[in-house]
């Protein structure tokens, strides 16, 4: 099932995308797909409801992020073989860990912000999961099992605030509307392999990120399982899981988002999304 969210900021209702392309309205069955709904018992009972009976959605809403008020944003430093070359970094013998705020979280079409005093924000097409059954020293056997699914997430960093002030990467990662992600929350019966999926982003319309799943150093159910021995993961968790090459970061020379650029970005299957960036 493709799974969404859809309406104004703050009112947004559930939804699932039907086999047409049509939104159907879920708000008389679900309250919301956030923490407290987000199970496989949930999906269980959205799945035997015909579509078809779910009222139709009208006119072109927007869609807001696909998980509500997700308890944890965790993402994955460096974890793509050929980025980690582009960055002129060494593969990590371990995953880098990192966060971003959940205040950065925003839908998959809505503006981004480029920070006051920005002078390095980037872009990172990056493969998500979200958690639906939680998860605490579960081994890599067992990790799929507490996936509800996945989605698109743009990693969007500002490399000065991550890397040329003290501190963690967290600074950089963290700003409002840093973190797009939906547009749908695909659940993991639709994705017969997370490590065979090709992502791609276009900067005004050129082709700058074009790779596949397949060249993670740690893959997604070695990600979960690792996660699990250092804090436990709950449903609504978002675990974003690294960029392939094309960042601005890694271009000879260096390139930067600005005012009024736009990116286009998807991962297959899981659909794609369409920013501006605007000047906070």
């Amino acid at each position: 099932m493709k799974l969404l969210r859809f309406g104004a900021v703050g009112a947004e209702k559930p939804g699932l995308l039907d086999q047409g392309g049509v939104i159907r309205d879920l708000s008389a069955v679900i309250e919301d797909f956030n923490p407290d709904t987000i199970s496989d018992a949930t999906f269980a009972k959205i799945a035997t409801l015909d579509p078809v009976s779910l009222p139709v959605v009208s006119g072109n809403p927007r869609i807001g992020a696909c998980v509500a008020k997700p308890g944890k944003f965790i993402c994955i430093g460096l974890n793509y073989s050929d980025h980690a070359a582009e960055a002129g970094m060494q593969v990590p013998p371990e995953p880098i860990i990192f966060f971003k705020a959940t205040s950065a979280v925003c839908g998959p079409n809505d503006d981004v912000e480029i920070p006051r005093g920005s002078q390095k924000s980037d872009w990172e097409v990056e493969l998500g999961i979200v958690i639906g059954k939680e998860a605490k020293y579960v081994t890599e056997a067992e990790a799929l099992d507490h996936v509800a699914g996945y989605c698109v997430v743009n990693d969007v960093s500002e490399r000065s605030f991550q890397l040329e002030h003290a501190g963690q990467w967290v600074k950089g990662k963290s700003h409002d509307t840093f973190g797009p992600i939906g547009p749908w929350l695909v659940t993991r019966d639709e994705v017969a392999d997370p490590q065979n999926l090709r992502l791609w982003l276009e900067l005004n319309g050129e082709r700058v990120q074009n790779g596949s799943t397949a060249t993670m150093v740690y893959g997604v159910a070695h990600l979960i399982s690792y996660l699990s021995k250092f804090m436990t993961l709950q449903p609504g968790d978002i675990i974003t899981t690294g960029t392939p090459p094309g960042v601005g970061m890694g271009m000879t020379p260096q390139r930067f988002l600005k005012p009024g650029d736009v990116m286009e970005l998807g991962v297959e299957g899981l659909g794609s999304q369409h920013q501006k960036t605007i000047q906070a």
